[in-house]
């Protein structure tokens, strides 16, 4: 791992110079305040409205939407470019680059999360009181939700060196992540009937499914515990695991590239 801070420094600084991450700023900041104000003049609960700006569908919207966008720029961008092979033939592990460039782009997100706890802020200068557990705890399993789709958008852009492709690929990867809870209910609804001879054996085999699926729904994670404020141990766990299995495999991806030419 000896250079994956060198690549964080580069990849960090790289991403403040570029005016695009300005306009992704921009943007992004604006629309979460007009979300928050209608939040708050539509139901005219602070509270709700703060949890409506933090975790509502804008979130899970901006989930997908920012990591696939960064994951575009710092993998498939720079293949296009060339810059990429450059960086990859360098004396560091093709680990430690993606583990740096990871780390940018989460660095990146995390700052951009930050922002939202001024809401919280503005409402307890007002005479508010804002459940600042719940806060944080949001905060942080934004943060972890980032890392995750990070990973799986930077794996999912190593199958192309067009950047817009590379977008699409990784966002179609993290809706499919965070889908794969319902469409499993679906697809058992279909074929269940076909798994088992029993009623035994079919609850057995459904159980054994929806354990697999639960084991990979971020969703259900994020809200069962950042959401109320309560740092479980486990739900950390949970998504640095598949992090880091994600940031495996798109280094190997990485390399099995090269290896091709």
């Amino acid at each position: 791992m000896i250079g994956a801070g060198v690549v964080f420094q580069r990849e960090f600084a790289g991403l403040f110079r570029a005016p695009f991450t300005w306009v992704v700023l921009l943007v992004v900041l604006l629309l979460n305040g007009l979300l928050f104000n209608g939040y708050l003049t539509a139901s005219g609960n602070v509270s709700g409205a703060l949890d409506g700006a933090l975790t509502g569908f804008s979130f899970w919207v901006w989930m997908v939407f920012l990591p696939a966008l960064l994951a575009m720029r710092l993998v498939a961008e720079e293949s296009r470019s060339g810059t990429l092979e450059y960086l990859l033939t360098a004396p560091v592990s093709d680990l430690a680059v993606v583990t740096g460039k990871w780390l940018a782009a989460l660095a990146f997100l995390a700052v951009l999360g930050a922002s939202s706890l001024s809401y919280a802020g503005m409402i307890q200068a007002v005479g508010g009181q804002p459940d600042w557990p719940a806060v944080m705890g949001t905060w942080v399993g934004t943060v972890l939700v980032a890392a995750l789709f990070v990973a799986i958008g930077m794996l999912a852009s190593t199958f192309t060196s067009t950047p817009l492709l590379a977008a699409f690929l990784s966002m179609v990867a993290c809706v499919s992540w965070l889908l794969v809870p319902l469409l499993a209910e679906q697809a058992l609804g279909y074929v269940l009937p076909f798994l088992g001879e029993t009623a035994e054996a079919r609850a057995s085999i459904l159980a054994a499914i929806r354990g697999v699926t639960a084991n990979m729904d971020a969703f259900g994670h994020f809200q069962r515990s950042f959401r109320i404020g309560v740092l479980d141990s486990s739900e950390v766990v949970f998504f640095l695991t598949w992090t880091a299995l994600f940031l495996f495999l798109t280094a190997r991806s990485l390399e099995a590239r090269r290896w091709r030419g």
